[in-house]
């Protein structure tokens, strides 16, 4: 029996979204349709049925006539994605704040920990590895599987302009630490679920806040 189209428009999906995210196929990077249908095997179909997936997403831009790339981001989009994330991971932490156990918390915590221990030059890449560990050591508990599912669509989105466009300053990375410590703390204390779910907001918004400060001192030594 030949295999259902769905699964192979997933598995092309899939393959595709890996190298996006990973960096194999980096921003601007054209997308050959019959090459990725060639190397899965497969018709042109679930490839095109996997790019405009991708596209709704974010991931990559079609024209027509011309074909796909993977998107180039800026600034701008990383704002917005952080502001919807603080929006969703607010939420998120508040409701699963209750369902983890002294185990969870302090798994939490040592991952945090590993991070603290690879300063005071904080390696990006690095960084980003272990800041999603922790906060999916807390959302994987969470009892929402579609809102699982938005995090981390929109984690990868966040993490992919990251990549591509910039880093966090070194100082923001130190901040975010402490942030994570005062997360843990209250999900630990049982505190009132509008002030988890406010911190664990303001954590990403302090992100932006971070960029936008750094941003506004770059023009200005550019332009004094």
């Amino acid at each position: 029996m030949s295999e259902p189209a769905q699964s192979k428009s997933t598995l092309s999906y899939e393959l595709l979204k890996q190298r996006i995210t990973d960096g194999t196929y980096g921003p601007g990077y054209r997308i050959v349709l019959n090459q990725i249908a060639g190397e899965l095997g497969v018709s042109a179909i679930p490839v095109r049925e996997a790019l405009r997936r991708l596209e709704a997403e974010g991931y990559v831009e079609v024209t027509r006539n011309v074909g796909a790339h993977v998107s180039r981001f800026d600034a701008t989009q990383y704002v917005h994605t952080m502001h919807i994330l603080a929006m969703l991971e607010g939420y998120a932490t508040a409701i699963t704040a209750p369902l983890l156990t002294a185990a969870d918390i302090a798994n939490a915590r040592e991952i945090n920990a590993r991070i603290a221990d690879t300063g005071p030059d904080f390696d990006p890449r690095l960084f980003s590895e272990l800041n999603h560990e922790f906060h999916f050591a807390i959302y994987r508990h969470c009892p929402d599987a579609h809102l699982r599912e938005l995090v981390q669509v929109e984690w990868d989105r966040m993490a992919l302009i990251r990549r591509a466009s910039f880093h966090l300053p070194q100082e923001r990375i130190r901040r975010s630490i402490a942030e994570h410590d005062a997360i843990t703390d209250l999900i630990e204390s049982g505190a009132d679920a509008a002030d988890i779910e406010r911190v664990a907001r303001q954590h990403k918004i302090h992100s932006v806040d971070a960029l936008a400060t750094r941003n506004a001192a770059i023009g200005k030594a550019a332009h004094p």
